[in-house]
Formats: C-alpha cells, structure tokens, sequence
C-alpha cells in the first residue's frame, strides 16, 4: 500500500501519531495542535477518518484511542481482521496479524452466512516489562 498524500491537518495528526509513546485520544491529539491552529475536536476528528480510511492509523474502540498502524505497507487492511495486545500497566500497543486466525474466523462467518464489515481483536493484559 502506497501512503496517500495528505492535507496539512492529516499530516498534522498523524505526526503526532507517530511521535505517540502509546496511544492517543482525539483530544489529547487536540491538545497537542493547537499551537498549530486546531480549535475545535472537529479538525482532529475529520484528519482520522481519513487516516484511518487509508489504513495508517487504527482505532482501538476499548480505550477510545488510536495508534499508528505498525504495518502500513502490507495490504493486511483488506483481509479485515487487526489484533492488538495493549498493556494495562504502560499502555504499550503491540499490532499483530495472523492470517491463519483471520481465514478462520472469516470461514466461520461464512458458513454462518454474515458478512463482516470490520473486525478488531483488543487483547488487554501486561506486556513482558510490566509482568516481570
């Protein structure tokens, strides 16, 4: 996947991304630009959608964050299925694939006759620092 040029307020957000020891909020990304002209959560929200729509970034529904995606030159977003393992203790996001699980789960699906539009595994727990 080829990354998509970007508007000044994308590139923005997804900057800080990028610079992000652990996941973000919307608001928190809010409170980040807004030495850089961002006012109202609207800005921040419209540049994810994008992000997210070009698979560079992901959402992670349980904390109501986002992530830049660990991946984003592999063609993964179109099979559906993203893992995530995120530490309870230090917030550390650890992105995964595994196709063998997703051509599971989406057989499954199949025989049962429903059609996935999205998928997102969240596994909380402690990342290796923070169980020893």
């Amino acid at each position: 996947m080829t990354t998509p040029m970007l508007t000044k307020n994308q590139s923005l957000v997804f900057d800080v991304l990028t610079k992000a020891e652990a996941p973000l909020s919307a608001y928190t990304i809010l409170d980040k630009l807004r030495d850089q002209g961002f006012r109202a959560p609207l800005q921040v929200y419209r540049a994810l959608d994008k992000l997210l729509e070009y698979g560079v970034v992901h959402r992670l529904e349980s904390i109501n964050s986002f992530v830049v995606c660990a991946h984003p030159h592999e063609d993964c977003h179109s099979h559906g299925l993203v893992a995530f393992a995120i530490c309870e203790s230090c917030g550390q996001v650890i992105e995964f694939h595994d196709h063998e699980v997703d051509h599971r789960l989406m057989d499954s699906l199949k025989s049962q006759k429903f059609k996935a539009e999205k998928s997102t595994i969240e596994i909380r727990g402690h990342c290796a620092n923070c169980a020893a």
